[in-house]
């Protein structure tokens, strides 16, 4: 046996192994190391080897057609190197395996494996149990030779190209425990010989072409615990007594389809179900009290479907929930006070539905930042921060009271009247005086305050340098106290002198009138009036945020601003969230065109919240075009460093100019080095500086804090050393999305839904190491 993984070793795999034939061998493993190099030949002459490991190395080239001569193999683990070209031949060497009779598991995943699958990957060990391909690049279909691996109980064929149906032979895998078929290409319907996979434990057919019903057969594959069939072309009602089947169901996904119909009501038989994602289809009816009956679920989303009726009051039994969005729909009624007493729910969205009556103040309705509650015009009361108008309680009429109530009416109408003279009279008085038009003192409508430019010279003690928080290419930013907030905010002062200034004023205001997102800068108001002397004056006013920006975080050196890998991530998670709700669901595609570290700003509780709009892009969500006259020009826009090379050549942004701009921002936040930093030059970029440093290498390019946070314990323990291999391979994967969000060509960059669930999965993996906490620094 040679065991020599989870160290630091460095240089070729071929020095370790090359001129010793070591006949008597059965356990190489390197795992876990920086070794670089290629298998070299002589491994064909260990002919007793039984495990072969050399995972999550540097390791490339192609794998030895001869690596079949190991006739006693029986796991093979070559994933999370550099192996294969994307091309064909890539994988021929599956058919020298079919030699390894003993051969159990077989993990190639998270390599550069091209070309198609052989079908000689039915002729691999009948004692073969776990088959790993995901995470390559491999095409076409996939061989009707499965079917003969009936010992199978993991196949893994996750990120690759695949395309076509599944293969009826599928079905003969009776020992399948877990079937992971997502972000592939896969198309026709989900066929119903699943259902003979009577073991099958996980199911993940996630962002397919999968179209038609849901099967009903599915319900034979009770012992179902995770079920993902989210981002296809699923159409049809979700089938009656199919999710009320699996009682072991913690975790189903949904989202992303066309189903239709009701929401099946036995969901409440699933009393192990911890997350349930329904959102974006086109459900309907009522939401099933039954759903209270879920009594360990901690994540319920339904936004963007056509539920109508109220908020089930059962809900004040889900105890555990700590994720509710139900926005988007048509419910109605009141919000249910039982949604005060969730101790853990930390986020709550009822936007856009036909809510009314009071906002409860407690739990969740405490801080405004927990909930959104915007587009549901007949609320009233809640917390001082969210301006609804107070509620009055109607008492039963008594005699004689409605002539009285007509007269109060006539009063209220008879003022508002004799108001808008005055204010009528008021503006002609400022055109004459002013010999110019007067622009409306603020944006009006939806709950907008209306300030004026004294109210603003006042907050910001005349603009005083004092006050003065940021400088950007289009005005100034100052901190100050408006009466009616009671609050620090943040005014925007645009310096018209610039050209560009008065178009990046509308533009942010288009951008942000109509938006709602916890990570996205609350625009308070804005104001567009005349100062003093009679000049314009246009300023944006936003909710000031305390803890200033992510650049200031990552580039500032002070001991208390300092970001360790668990912030990172939540800060990562946070901007992620902001772009996919810019780019997906929040009407007109917003394309924010300048993400960069300055424009991510932090709240007291280190979350995140993307600023600066100025340089905004709408998008039509029917015409796909651009409603910015400058869209189609030659001017670059944006931060130099954060643009993406399209943008120079062509003038056209897009959302996958955002994804690039948001790839270098993780990748500045995993190095601490800016993309115009001066060793970046000669075409080396910040881009290329991490991808080749992937993975071996990832410790000498890492922010010399997160390199501190890892190695701080000269003596530790075997859990820490578990926790720092769980922290290592989190930073991987962190710096693996970044390099793939930023890649050349805008067909290559990652979709932002699928860095989101990536970047999620390593929060889950930090989770269950219980290091994971978003701390206040």
């Amino acid at each position: 046996m040679i065991d020599l993984a989870m160290n630091n070793l460095t240089g070729s795999l071929a020095v370790v192994m090359g001129g010793m034939s070591f006949p008597n061998l059965r356990v190489f493993s390197i795992a876990g190391n920086q070794l670089i190099g290629t298998i070299p030949r002589s491994i064909s002459n260990m002919s007793k080897l039984e495990i072969f490991s050399i995972v999550l190395n540097g390791i490339s080239g192609s794998v030895p057609n001869d690596v079949g001569n190991l006739k006693n193999l029986q796991q093979f683990r070559i994933g999370g190197n550099y192996f294969g070209n994307g091309k064909a031949g890539d994988l021929d060497f599956l058919s020298s395996l079919s030699n390894c009779s003993r051969l159990k598991i077989l993990a190639l995943d998270e390599n550069r494996l091209g070309g198609l699958l052989p079908e000689s990957i039915g002729n691999l060990s009948i004692q073969l149990n776990k088959l790993s391909l995901a995470w390559n690049l491999i095409s076409g279909n996939i061989p009707d030779g499965i079917g003969n691996l009936v010992n199978l109980i993991l196949l893994d064929m996750r990120r690759n190209a695949l395309t076509g149906t599944l293969p009826t032979s599928i079905g003969k895998l009776k020992n399948l425990e877990t079937l992971l078929l997502g972000w592939n290409n896969f198309s026709g319907e989900i066929p119903s010989f699943i259902g003979n996979l009577s073991r099958l434990f996980e199911l993940i057919l996630y962002d397919n072409n999968f179209e038609g019903r849901i099967p009903l057969a599915l319900r034979n594959c009770k012992r179902i615990q995770n079920l993902d069939l989210g981002a296809n072309k699923l159409s049809g009602s979700i089938p009656e007594q199919l999710l009320g089947a699996f009682t072991g169901l913690i975790w189903v996904n949904m989202s992303y389809n066309s189903l239709t119909g009701l929401l099946p009501s036995d969901l409440g038989n699933l009393k192990n179900l911890i997350g349930l994602y329904v959102y974006e289809n086109k459900l309907f009816g009522e939401i099933p009290t039954t759903l209270g009956e879920c009594s360990g679920l901690r994540s319920l989303d339904m936004a963007g479907n056509f539920f109508q009726g109220g908020i089930p009051l059962s809900f004040g039994s889900l105890k555990s929930l700590e994720f509710l969005d139900l926005s988007r729909n048509n419910l109605s009624g009141t919000i249910p006070h039982e949604l005060e007493e969730l101790p853990f729910l930390s986020s709550l969205n009822l936007s856009f539905n036909h809510l009314e009556g009071e906002v409860p103040k407690g739990g969740i309705f405490n801080k405004s930042s927990g909930f959104s509650i915007v587009g549901n015009k007949n609320l009233c009361g809640g917390i001082f921060e969210i301006k609804l108008p107070k509620c009055f309680n109607q008492k039963p009429r008594k005699k004689g009271t409605a002539l009285s109530a007509k007269a109060f009416i006539f009063m209220i109408l008879g003022i508002l009247i004799a108001s808008i003279l005055v204010v009528f009279l008021l503006v002609r008085c400022c055109k004459q005086r002013f010999g110019k038009k007067l622009i409306p003192a603020a944006l009006f409508g939806d709950g907008y305050l209306r300030v004026s430019y004294k109210e603003l010279l006042q907050a910001t003690n005349g603009f005083a340098s004092s006050n003065l928080i940021g400088v950007g290419s289009f005005g100034s930013v100052y901190k100050g106290v408006l009466h009616q907030q009671e609050k620090h905010v943040a005014v925007k002062v645009l310096n018209l002198q610039n050209s560009g200034a008065t178009k990046s004023f509308t533009t942010e205001c288009k951008a942000l009138r109509k938006v709602r997102h916890r990570n996205l800068l609350k625009l308070i108001t804005s104001c567009s009036s005349i100062d003093y002397q009679g000049n314009d004056f246009k300023a944006l006013i936003f909710e000031f945020i305390p803890n200033g920006s992510l650049d200031s975080w990552l580039h500032e050196q002070h001991e208390s601003r300092y970001l360790n890998f668990v912030q990172r991530l939540d800060i990562a998670i946070d901007v992620a969230n902001a772009i996919d709700y810019l780019h997906h669901n929040c009407g007109a595609v917003i394309i924010h065109c300048d993400l960069k570290p300055s424009n991510v700003l932090l709240d007291d509780d280190m979350v995140a919240h993307v600023a600066d709009f100025g340089l905004a892009k709408l998008q039509s969500s029917d015409t796909d075009t651009m409603s910015n006259d400058q869209t189609n020009s030659s001017m670059m826009k944006g931060t130099i460093g954060y643009v993406p090379s399209e943008y120079g050549m062509s003038g056209a942004v897009s959302p996958e100019g955002d994804i690039y701009s948001y790839g270098i921002l993780l990748l500045e936040m995993i190095t601490g080095r800016r993309p115009t930093d001066g060793i970046f030059h000669g075409g080396l970029s910040l881009h290329n500086f991490c991808k080749m440093a992937l993975p071996e290498r990832l410790k000498e390019i890492l922010d010399f804090r997160l390199l501190n946070q890892i190695s701080e314990n000269n003596e530790r323990s075997r859990s820490q050393l578990n926790i720092e291999g769980e922290v290592l391979e989190g930073l991987v994967s962190f710096t693996k999305i970044g390099v793939a969000c930023s890649a050349e060509a805008p067909g290559e960059r990652m979709v932002i839904k699928d860095a989101i669930t990536q970047l999620l999965a390593i929060k889950a993996r930090l989770l269950r190491t219980g290091i994971h906490t978003r701390d206040r620094r």
